[in-house]
């Protein structure tokens, strides 16, 4: 296996102004890979760009509304200037929502499905001809556990995350024959800047006592970490893992298996 396992390819990163998609875009130029990092937070994607280019990686940062076509279009078009070829997209940007289907209301939805969805659609879309016409490429979706699983009042992010399976499917079915694979991550909790904001706007002043509980859901009794979601990711757009398409990969802590 070449050690550097991306060694030339050209990847575009939504979400990538923290969390899984900083890791995941620093995974990938550590591996070879130049990389087009998209955020709705610029100044957070773009310092995200800077640290990678100090280490003598490619790295360019856009700004990015993925639940908004004309904004994606604007970026990806952006990026493959940038790069002339892309080789990997991967659908990172995603937003959470507590309720259940008593209290979820439909701006909840709305909300909630913009990104999730929209998002991984808009860009998709966008990027699709490019890796056609090029001969292939791999899409990596950002998917969940709650999409293999029940998970206690999060009915809309559930409900987003099913989507994202479903996509990355029929985008697999779709589009084999023209050499794109697709493929999704499944993480249980992840600790991320996110995560931590999450807890504090929804459970103030019960922070630590909800970290701990967040935490030992899974029978690891920790949240997994970014690193490790990006070490997947680096495997699954690598060519090593050429014959696989169409999958859910859970990285879980043994909450599937407990």
């Amino acid at each position: 296996m070449n050690p550097r396992q991306l060694e030339g390819k050209h990847a575009l990163i939504t979400g990538a102004g923290s969390g899984i998609g900083a890791a995941t875009a620093r995974a990938f130029a550590a591996q070879g890979a130049a990389v087009a990092l998209l955020d709705l937070d610029f100044a957070a994607v773009e310092t995200v760009a800077r640290s990678i280019t100090a280490l003598g990686a490619k790295a360019v940062a856009f700004a990015c509304d993925v639940g908004d076509a004309a904004s994606v279009a604007a970026a990806v078009d952006a990026a493959i200037e940038w790069s002339g070829r892309l080789h990997i997209l991967v659908n990172n940007a995603g937003i959470a929502h507590v309720g259940t289907a008593l209290d979820t209301t439909e701006a909840d939805l709305d909300r909630v499905y913009r990104v999730n969805v929209k998002g991984v659609q808009h860009c998709t879309q966008r990027v699709l001809p490019h890796l056609i016409a090029h001969g292939g490429g791999c899409i990596l979706n950002m998917c969940s556990i709650a999409a293999l699983i029940g998970i206690e009042a999060r009915l809309a992010y559930s409900m987003s995350k099913g989507a994202v399976l479903a996509m990355t499917r029929s985008v697999a079915v779709d589009f084999m024959a023209h050499g794109v694979r697709c493929n999704c991550i499944c993480p249980a909790r992840v600790h991320t800047p996110f995560v931590d904001g999450f807890i504090k706007a929804t459970y103030p002043g019960r922070e630590a006592e909800m970290f701990a509980k967040l935490s030992a859901y899974q029978p690891m009794g920790r949240m997994g970490t970014p690193e490790e979601v990006a070490a997947m990711a680096v495997y699954l757009a690598s060519d090593a893992a050429g014959f696989i398409t169409g999958q859910a990969f859970p990285i879980d802590g043994g909450v599937l298996v407990r």
